[in-house]
């Protein structure tokens, strides 16, 4: 089987079975998602969404969170990993989006990049869900799964992971590729134990074929 062909297989797959993939985020406009998105760096969707409740009732705008003090968004987001970076970065992101930016979210991953807290994969996220850009964001669940589903080869870095997907990937589908792979690595191709068995993609899957031959299955 071809890259070409391995590529085209899967796609069409979750194009029937998950053709309406979206982020777990909850969110009502680019400001909330930029937060969730930058709380949710080694933090789960749902602890976030449970922290970004009370925190979009004390912070409902941009210019409400330009103005708080750090110790106030510490306090918000506590339960979250590294909460003493995040409020640090919430707070820069927020000042440097009034300052710089209008108080609008920008569409373009480089301007992105400019706030704290955004990295490329955050950017990605915004030009994603936000702007429909064809944009790959890679964390550790597209990196798993990707490599694992053999449409990437010897990648070490999330940016190869990215650069081989989007070669691959047709750009309208792209927003909508990213979420079938997180969501599939985050329900079904479990990064100790993946439920195979479950698996709707055994048949294309280079790690599934692998166990095969060796009797692992």
């Amino acid at each position: 089987m071809t890259k070409k062909e391995r590529f085209e297989k899967i796609i069409a797959y979750f194009l029937e079975n998950k053709p309406f993939a979206q982020t777990e985020l909850v969110y009502n406009n680019p400001y909330e998602l930029l937060v969730a998105v930058i709380l949710s760096a080694q933090c789960t969707d749902k602890r976030v969404n449970v922290i970004t409740q009370e925190f979009f009732q004390m912070f409902p705008d941009v210019n409400r969170l330009a103005q708080a003090e750090v110790f106030e968004i510490f306090e918000l987001i506590r339960s979250c990993s590294y909460p003493n970076n995040k409020a640090k970065h919430l707070s820069g992101m927020a000042k440097m989006l009034l300052n710089d930016f209008g108080g609008r979210v920008p569409s373009g991953i480089n301007e992105l990049q400019k706030l704290p807290g955004v990295g490329r994969k955050t950017a990605n996220v915004i030009a994603s869900v936000i702007y429909n850009q064809p944009a790959m964001a890679v964390d550790t669940h597209v990196f798993r799964v990707s490599a694992r589903l053999g449409l990437t080869y010897r990648s070490k870095t999330p940016l190869e992971t990215e650069k081989q997907l989007v070669q691959h990937i047709p750009e309208d589908l792209i927003p909508l590729a990213h979420h079938w792979l997180i969501l599939h690595g985050r329900y079904v191709c479990l990064a100790r134990t993946p439920k195979c068995s479950e698996c709707g993609l055994t048949e294309w899957c280079k790690y599934y074929q692998e166990k095969a031959k060796t009797g692992k299955n």
